[in-house]
């Protein structure tokens, strides 16, 4: 064995996985776990724990692994997260645990999402849950969502002894892990189902179809349904749009239109009466991981895919993983390229894009170089659909009617950053409803904080 490389992770085929809505990673089996945790150098001052936004053990996880002692690998891991079968599978661990392992100096990092995501599967598999807490203290707490913030300030408060409640708006928990990342990815059943069970068997109570600011107030909940305190975990659910000429025409949707009909509401499997346009060539307009979901879903509904993006693949945001995985199965990318009108035929469907080629300058506050557009640069793309993936910011609905609690200009919930308390008393707030559309662990980190901070403020009070 080389210790300087990885195990090699088995996949589907690129040219049979196009095809289905299986899951693209077969991951690790118990064989190439053990080995490939014996590459860990077991470091005593371990940066890979400080790169993880809800703090894991890696290395005593992957000792364990090692001794094929599963079972409290799993325990390790379950003491910190919420969600391992999750984060094993959709952490961008390159530029977080993985990008600052000691291994990867002078060779390649040891696979932490891989081990993580086998022993989470592993764990599952044999029936395994994680520990509940042993004397409840009978304090009551709301969470607005439950999607990755919720379900791990949802779950690490469970364990803390207090009675916990989860408000969802859609039917399903889960969030963005049920509506925006594809089955390919991310199996609902096997997974996501499973892990949000698992944070019921801490005693959390899910309640779905509960609109917040609709069907009740936060207001209400402090003052008429005695919660002591209240976490907003309620996403970035408010797609954004470019304001181009041809944007309302039919055959332009957001990505997270699209992604929500196609994995929440099933609309790739035929006995599913949900529609969604399947067309023949699709362009997506975005680099991000929510575009190359858009773009490799549209592709295995059949149609001729072209990712747009206007800077280069350098600067794509995108997990490496997936725009590789994106090229193997055949989508083509057309960089450094940007939309300035979306055609329209005569009876308002999209025929095409008006695209101008873009060139890098200097430089801009977030340390990537702006593109600037190339004059008489114009050129058109046939296409009969085209995927807005620009990013989404959270619905005013929440702030809108909650009295005191403070938003910046993007309509984000302001908060200290160390505790996750807002402008509110009793109210805390986290993920992407804080921060924008961002990732999921960064979300459950959040989570992790403001869970810590309503136990602290809980405490306090009483």
């Amino acid at each position: 064995m080389d210790v300087l490389k990885k195990v090699p992770v088995r996949e589907q085929e690129a040219s049979i996985r196009k095809n289905n809505f299986d899951e693209v990673c077969f991951g690790y089996n118990e064989e190439e776990a053990v080995l490939e945790s014996s590459r860990c150098i077991n470091c005593k001052n371990a940066k890979c724990i400080e790169g993880c936004p809800v703090s894991i053990n890696i290395p005593a996880f992957i000792a364990k692994v090692k001794e094929k002692d599963f079972e409290n690998a799993y325990k390790i891991i379950s003491e910190s997260s919420a969600l391992p079968a999750v984060c094993g599978r959709v952490c961008p661990q390159e530029s977080q645990c993985e990008g600052v392992c000691i291994r990867g100096i002078k060779g390649e990092a040891v696979s932490i999402g891989k081990l993580e995501r086998f022993v989470a599967d592993w764990a599952r598999n044999k029936g395994i849950k994680p520990e509940k807490a042993k004397v409840q203290n009978n304090h009551k707490v709301a969470i607005i969502g439950a999607g990755p913030a919720g379900l791990t300030c949802a779950g690490d408060l469970a364990k803390a002894g207090f009675k916990v409640t989860i408000f969802e708006a859609l039917h399903k928990a889960g969030g963005v892990l049920s509506y925006g990342i594809p089955e390919f990815r991310l199996p609902k059943e096997k997974v996501v189902d499973e892990e949000i069970e698992n944070v019921k068997h801490l005693g959390v109570d899910i309640k779905t179809n509960v609109v917040i600011g609709k069907s009740i107030t936060i207001d209400k909940l402090l003052n008429e349904e005695a919660y002591e305190a209240i976490f907003i975990g309620s996403g970035a659910g408010l797609p954004k749009f470019m304001g181009i000429k041809g944007e309302q025409a039919n055959g332009v949707c957001s990505a997270n239109e699209y992604l929500t009909r196609n994995n929440l509401m099933k609309a790739y499997e035929e006995k599913y009466e949900t529609p969604i346009l399947k067309r023949k060539k699709v362009v997506v307009v975005g680099g991000g991981n929510v575009a190359m979901d858009a773009a490799r879903t549209a592709l295995r509904l059949g149609a001729e895919v072209h990712v747009v993006y206007r800077r280069s693949e350098e600067e794509l945001p995108a997990r490496k993983e997936e725009v590789h995985h994106a090229k193997e199965e055949g989508i083509i990318f057309d960089l450094l390229q940007n939309p300035t009108e979306i055609l329209v035929d005569d009876n308002g469907w999209v025929r095409g894009i008006r695209i101008i080629k873009m060139e890098l300058g200097d430089e801009d506050s977030s340390g990537r170089r702006c593109p600037i557009e190339i004059k008489g640069s114009e050129y058109e793309i046939s296409c009969d659909m085209v995927i807005m993936s620009l990013g989404t910011s959270p619905n005013p609905l929440i702030s809108s009617t909650t009295k005191g609690l403070e938003i910046n200009k993007k309509n984000c919930i302001i908060i200290s950053e160390d505790t996750g308390k807002t402008s509110k008393e009793g109210v805390y707030a986290g993920g992407d409803a804080v921060t924008g559309a961002a990732t999921v662990i960064l979300a459950m980190g959040a989570g992790k904080v403001a869970a810590k901070g309503i136990d602290e403020y809980i405490k306090n009070k009483n």
